[in-house]
């Protein structure tokens, strides 16, 4: 059997060799250079590890994957070290801030015009994960700064399909309302003639009964929400604004209401997974936009962009799973819950 020394394994030759300081080849040696270079190369890696990780759960996805099996735990799995990786990179900016701007203006200008913003993988890890080209933030400088490989890398993979969009088909197999049996001895909570009335569009009763306690849970000040809770759970029009359907919103609004049923405990999971990966890259990109404006101020990045105005910009815009995360707009409390018939508790799980 072959004999693996450490060094050659991890390939410690290339990577220890990999530190060349822009200041010592202009021999005006800058000495936080170096952290600067083993932060970003760090960062490199992670993100390598990030579309890694991506790439396994959207190979698991892109197949019907059954909703109380191993695929689905994989899948949650991967994505808690995705969430545990971004957190990692949040405190890296502990580290970078041990620099001071003085520090780093003995060598910011012989960087030029190399910027964090020609971070191909970054970009990657975003449109991997649904950030589609029309919700960015600086479009028109966007990939200016990429060489055409990489750009042509990033082209391709926002013409395949994104997380969210296997996240949305994943949702919409849910046959929680499609399957009339589930239902059969459903005992609504309104009267006969209430329910007649409902819209037609709301299908089985729960959902009527659902809207219904919502409606009157409502303070005066919130009664406009009735009309964005249609518009998000009924209105099946097309929209290039929304990345989850109505069919998919009304499983994962099921999912996050009756969670202590076995068999949504994964699903959940996964929703809120979900949420904290968006909540990890907005804390991720709010420290990255302090620590800019704390060492540079307003000055214009080394890569051309506005800086922190940039960085805010996209602070405010590039939320990935806000579909998701807008639903707890829609929760009410756990003593108004419909109760669900004989048959739908024994499909998830608690009634033998």
């Amino acid at each position: 059997m072959k004999q693996v020394h450490y060094s050659d394994y991890l390939q410690l030759e290339k990577i220890l060799n990999a530190q060349t300081l822009e200041s010592d080849l202009l021999q005006q040696h800058a000495h936080d250079e170096m952290l600067f270079i083993v932060i970003h190369q760090t960062y490199e890696l992670w993100f390598k590890q990030l579309l890694f990780e991506i790439d396994s759960v959207a190979g698991i996805m892109k197949n019907p994957v059954n909703d109380n099996s191993p695929e689905l735990q994989t899948v949650v799995h991967r994505f808690n070290r995705v969430v545990t990786i971004l957190k990692v990179l949040v405190q890296q900016i502990d580290i970078m801030e041990t620099m001071t701007p003085m520090d780093f203006l003995d060598f910011r200008d012989m960087l030029r015009p190399a910027s964090g913003f020609q971070s191909w993988q970054f970009k990657l890890v975003e449109a991997k994960l649904g950030l589609k080209y029309q919700h960015r933030h600086g479009q028109e400088y966007y990939i200016s700064q990429l060489r055409q490989e990489q750009i042509d890398i990033i082209r391709k993979v926002e013409s395949e399909k994104s997380f969210i969009e296997l996240l949305n088909a994943w949702l919409e197999r849910m046959p929680f309302f499609e399957e009339e049996a589930n239902w059969k001895n459903y005992k609504s909570v309104l009267p006969s003639p209430v329910r007649q009335m409902a819209n037609e569009a709301w299908g089985p009763s729960f959902w009527v009964d659902y809207r219904y306690i919502y409606l009157t849970g409502l303070a005066e000040a919130e009664q406009d929400n009735i009309e964005f809770f249609d518009a998000v759970f009924s209105d099946e029009s097309a929209s290039a604004e929304r990345h989850l359907s109505p069919r998919a919103c009304r499983a994962a609004l099921f999912i996050m209401l009756y969670r202590g049923y076995p068999i949504l405990q994964l699903p959940f999971q996964l929703l809120n997974g979900l949420l904290e990966i968006d909540e990890q890259l907005s804390t991720w990109r709010y420290r990255h936009m302090n620590m800019v404006h704390r060492i540079i101020g307003t000055r214009i990045g080394t890569g051309g962009s506005t800086g922190r105005e940039y960085l805010k910009g996209a602070l405010d815009k590039h939320y990935i799973f806000a579909e998701i995360a807008r639903l707890t707009s829609f929760l009410i409390e756990r003593r108004k819950l419909p109760v669900l018939s004989h048959e739908m508790e024994k499909r998830l799980g608690f009634v033998g």
